[in-house]
């Protein structure tokens, strides 16, 4: 049985914590956010430390190396959550249907279009996060705020989807809170329950503004190593 490493007990606690005490301030309840604990680049080692000390939700960015971590620890241990928090290829659907719990990263008609066909062919339905680009930036992937509401209807109406929540990473350079309160509202008014909103930098601001989850990784897993080439 794997033992729990002690930098990985004492940063999952670290964290959790200030989640706690965000959600507390805000008049919330803490139990009512998800640490995802995102795992890319770190090793299975990493992974299975923080699963001993008892967390169970995770993310990771790329598919190809989720597939090369996470089937063998979901053996070990298959009450454990993934999440897809990366960027997804049409041609990468099936297999992130597969492997996947979460895709938090829907944000076009093609994406779409083809993880509905492939949870149709698996008869396995993933639930489905629509990515915002709070910020607008083009160099960033998910769909302008303006067509959130539109493209969230089409998801869930015309193709099948099961859309649960949506998803937002704010600039670099701004202030998170009005991204935040903006993703918020979006999922509001769509009836959506979770709230993907929050990193390392900012996710006690996150959870004080309404997040549901948060994605945490360098100050769970410390700094990333440099991934290796494809």
């Amino acid at each position: 049985m794997t033992t729990a490493r002690p930098d990985i007990v004492g940063t999952l606690a670290a964290v959790q914590n200030s989640i706690a005490a965000a959600a507390r301030e805000a008049g919330r309840d803490p139990a009512e956010v998800t640490l995802v604990a995102v795992a890319k680049t770190h090793g299975a080692d990493r992974a299975e430390a923080a699963l001993a000390a008892g967390h169970r939700v995770f993310g990771e960015n790329r598919v190809q190396e989720a597939q090369g971590k996470w089937p063998a620890l979901r053996e070990r241990y298959p009450d454990l959550e993934l999440h897809l928090i990366g960027p997804l290829q049409s041609n990468k659907a099936a297999d992130a249907v597969a492997l996947f719990d979460v895709i938090e990263t829907v944000d076009r008609p093609k994406l779409a279009a083809a993880l509905a066909k492939e949870m149709d062919r698996q008869n396995r339905r993933p639930s489905c996060l629509i990515q915002v680009n709070t910020g607008e930036e083009p160099q960033k992937a998910g769909v302008p705020p303006a067509e959130a509401d539109a493209f969230i209807a089409h998801c869930r109406d015309a193709v099948g989807l099961p859309v649960t929540g949506v998803m937002c990473i704010p600039p670099f350079e701004d202030e998170p809170s009005p991204h935040f309160a903006l993703l918020r509202e979006i999922a509001r008014r769509n009836d959506l329950p979770m709230v993907s909103m929050g990193m390392s930098g900012d996710y006690p601001i996150a959870v004080q503004q309404g997040a549901t989850h948060v994605r945490v990784g360098s100050a769970i897993f410390g700094e990333r190593p440099t991934p290796p080439k494809s």
